[in-house]
């Protein structure tokens, strides 16, 4: 008896522990986190630009439809994802809008040296207070905004997959021009 007090405290700690690492290692979304945002007005803030940009604000998502990208130099999915952004970067109407969080000045600009900027403005979040606002889980994390309203949501770098399944229907019901992401995507 006195052997399996013993145990019992290993094998809790094996299971949960073997719960926790099935949770990270076995396929699934984490695009499914919730969001309180979602359907809800976009918090106020005031972001620095990155280089020659102006940075951008909460003003400049009040009007029409932008797409929010939640970023740093330091991910490496985000690295991953930037092609698809580049390539959304071509849906007529829809602005592009990078929030660089808890990352350097430095850092930031030499990444979108590197890989290009298809951004219309990038605000730099290096403390990552207004990530904060936002909900931010991590990086990186993509929002699509219509008139200061949250409308849409994705946890984790984007794939051609969620552009054709999640993005492109959403654009087209928001009347944008998507024919650039092909015909599979409207």
């Amino acid at each position: 008896m006195n052997h399996l007090a013993r145990l019992f405290p290993i094998v809790v700690f094996m299971l949960l522990a073997g719960m926790l690492l099935a949770g990270l290692l076995l396929p699934g979304e984490r695009s499914d986190v919730p969001s309180p945002l979602l359907g809800g007005e976009v918090p106020a803030f005031s972001l620095e630009g990155l280089g020659e940009d102006g940075g951008f604000s909460d003003a400049d998502l009040r009007e029409d439809v932008a797409l929010v990208n939640v970023w740093a130099s330091w991910c490496l999915p985000c690295r991953a994802e930037h092609p698809i952004l580049e390539e959304l970067s071509c849906v007529g109407g829809l602005e592009l809008y990078g929030l660089n969080y808890k990352d350097t000045r430095e850092n930031a600009e030499a990444f979108l040296q590197e890989l290009g900027n298809p951004f219309t403005r990038v605000g730099l979040d290096e403390n990552g207070f207004v990530g904060l606002d936002w909900g931010v889980y991590g990086v990186p994390e993509t929002f699509v905004v219509g008139n200061g309203r949250v409308l849409y949501k994705h946890v984790g770098p984007l794939s051609r997959k969620h552009v054709t399944d999640e993005l492109a229907p959403l654009f087209r019901s928001l009347n944008l021009d998507a024919a650039c992401l092909g015909d599979d995507a409207g």
